[in-house]
């Protein structure tokens, strides 16, 4: 899979067989601003794939140059091995499904879902049996002649997501659909979009500002910033060998150790990355510590309850600061603020940064 973080100035390969969507040398320009710089990707047939990124880091306008609702600066976009870099939106085998889910308050669930096969000239007899299917596929069959308005957020969601799936689109590209939902039932549809995905076996490429949304739904992840993909892997590859301090920070809490505090602590030149997890924090100091083994002490900050354990704020005796993620024992109070503590870790859990 290639990516590149700048343009393109010699010829990339062509994509490999099996490849949904295929970007090269990829740009879009408004005027000075460069708000997709250089992207090269691809991405498989039957991938969940999501890009990640703060607001303006290019995420959204990938997204939308791959549906044509923007036209690229430069490079090209091909949709099954076909360039349609120049190809208006409604002659791309795509469908998009949005954060407003842009339903028709005066038609009912079955016509909005069956909206789209109208518009390709399909029967109303035919229309209406595959509107219903694809109702049936999100659980929503029942609701069938309700209004938009007589429904949860969550059922209007699936509702928008049956719309798009009705016409058996090979990609379906969703723009940040789950930022409109309480925590709760955003987590319930997380994990029906990806059973929904597996079932289908269509591409969806899936734009979040979400962390742990990305590493939860995809198997592959494009970490965005500037306009380029930083870094691209596995949900695993960039929780756990994120390639950049922009990365490490982004995705996930991690301990930044520059330049002065890896030689003084760590014995190691350039700057590494810590998880908070990988952390072992201990009131006195351990029996023996092995070989591979780095070993800190320092004083408790703050120590704050998140449900599951507690975030440990430590600031080590050379004056660096650490985070430390504990799980719950019931064990650890506000009364332990100003105790000191060792703290101890592998050298295997560090990483190092570009």
């Amino acid at each position: 899979m290639a990516v590149s973080t700048s343009a393109a100035t010699s010829p990339t390969p062509a994509a490999a067989p099996g490849t949904a969507i295929s970007l090269r040398g990829l740009n879009k320009h408004f005027g000075d601003v460069r708000a997709v710089d250089g992207v090269d990707l691809d991405i498989a047939d039957g991938e969940f794939f999501s890009m990640l990124g703060p607001s303006g880091s290019g995420k959204t306008t990938v997204l939308r140059l791959i549906a044509g609702f923007e036209q690229a600066t430069a490079g090209s976009i091909e949709l099954a091995g076909q360039d349609v870099t120049t190809k208006a939106p409604f002659d791309r085998n795509v469908n998009t499904v949005f954060q407003d889910y842009a339903l028709f308050p005066h038609m009912s669930v079955l016509d909005n879902v069956a909206y789209g096969l109208r518009v390709r000239g399909i029967k109303k007899a035919a229309r209406r049996l595959q509107a219903a299917e694809a109702l049936d596929t999100v659980q929503l069959g029942h609701l069938a002649e309700r209004r938009p308005g007589q429904l949860s957020g969550g059922q209007r969601q699936r509702v928008a997501l049956a719309r798009s799936i009705v016409v058996r689109p090979k990609v379906l590209l969703l723009d940040e659909p789950l930022g409109a939902l309480d925590l709760k039932l955003r987590e319930q549809m997380q994990v029906e979009l990806k059973q929904l995905q597996r079932d289908l076996g269509i591409t969806f490429v899936f734009v979040t500002h979400d962390q742990e949304e990305a590493l939860t739904l995809s198997d592959r992840i494009a970490v965005f910033n500037e306009g380029r993909i930083v870094q691209l892997g596995t949900p695993r590859e960039i929780y756990e060998r994120p390639s950049s301090e922009y990365v490490a920070s982004f995705v996930g809490t991690s301990n930044i150790f520059d330049a002065a505090s890896a030689s003084r602590l760590l014995g190691r030149t350039g700057p590494h990355a810590l998880r908070p997890e990988k952390i072992i924090l201990s009131a006195t100091a351990p029996a023996e510590v092995g070989e591979g083994t780095i070993r800190a002490e320092g004083v408790v900050v703050e120590s704050i309850y998140i449900g599951t354990g507690h975030r440990v704020h430590v600031r080590l005796d050379d004056g660096t600061s650490l985070v430390a993620l504990e799980q719950s024992t019931g064990s650890r109070s506000d009364e332990e603020r100003g105790g000191r503590v060792v703290a101890t870790w592998s050298l295997t859990d560090l990483v190092p940064l570009t």
